[in-house]
């Protein structure tokens, strides 16, 4: 068995939500298989034409904020979530989408870009993809 990383995307703050395909995109370009288990307002991100618009974790000042990280962001040439998602993917990164945070927050897989789910599942999906991991994250 390979290494793993395993990351709970809870947040779908801009900042965050590129923190953890970055870090996944890294761990599978290192050879690890990577998967992240997305939960809360993490999922947000999954709906449809909604990778792009969380906001800045910090200092979003009713987003001027993001506007000014992402000015410098594509200055610094900084791919967007949309190619990070697509590289994922091609990678073979797994993406988990949790049933009962959509159950609650009203989310259906109609709603959401089912092309990028791999699996549907709850804590016990999440406990059974992260039992073996060598990486854990929580973002």
């Amino acid at each position: 068995m390979g290494e793993k990383a395993v990351i709970v995307l809870h947040s779908g703050d801009m900042d965050k939500v590129y923190s953890a395909l970055i870090i996944a995109n890294g761990a599978l370009a290192m050879g690890m298989e990577a998967s992240i288990f997305i939960t809360f307002w993490g999922l947000m991100r999954l709906k449809k034409g909604e990778l792009e618009k969380g906001p800045l974790s910090k200092m979003n000042m009713m987003g001027l904020g993001r506007q000014m990280i992402k000015k410098r962001m594509d200055k610094a040439n900084v791919v967007s979530l949309e190619r990070l998602m697509s590289d994922f993917k091609e990678l073979g990164g797994k993406i988990i989408a949790c049933e009962m945070t959509m159950e609650i927050m009203g989310i259906t897989k109609e709603d959401l870009r089912t092309e990028w789910v791999d699996e549907w599942g709850a804590v016990g999906t999440y406990i059974q993809e992260a039992r073996d991991a060598n990486i854990t994250l929580f973002i």
